[in-house]
């Protein structure tokens, strides 16, 4: 999914850095809305994922101190290997999302210059 995003935002960072003229912003700042909060439901369900992961692996970790058998310990570290992976997919995520915020400012900015030339915020 995060090579979605990065694909997605290269793409309209080269839109704004192209500067065109004849580019409706306001269609495509309806459009980042709507690519904003897809990805917004991705970061939810990954959030979720994440955090059932570290709760797993906490109560895991909990019961190798408690009852130390090699299943504990095995099932810990199971979980921990899968844990990183998440929390890495969901910090790309939240980074990327962070950043079509940024662009959907920019989107306004330039729709609003589109609207009325020679006046800026």
């Amino acid at each position: 999914m995060w090579k979605r995003l990065k694909a997605y935002r290269d793409r309209i960072r080269a839109l704004l850095d192209a500067n065109d003229p004849d580019v409706d912003w306001d269609a495509v700042r309806r459009e980042h809305l709507v690519q904003i909060s897809f990805f917004q439901h991705e970061r939810l369900i990954h959030l979720l994922v994440t955090l059932a992961f570290a709760l797993m692996e906490l109560v895991s970790a909990v019961a190798t101190v408690l009852v130390p058998q090699l299943f504990t310990a095995v099932l810990s570290l199971l979980l921990l290997v899968l844990l990183v992976p998440y929390i890495v997919h969901y910090y790309h995520l939240e980074n990327g999302t962070q950043e079509l915020y940024a662009q959907y400012d920019e989107l306004v900015r330039r729709a609003n210059e589109k609207d009325a030339p020679g006046v800026r915020e």
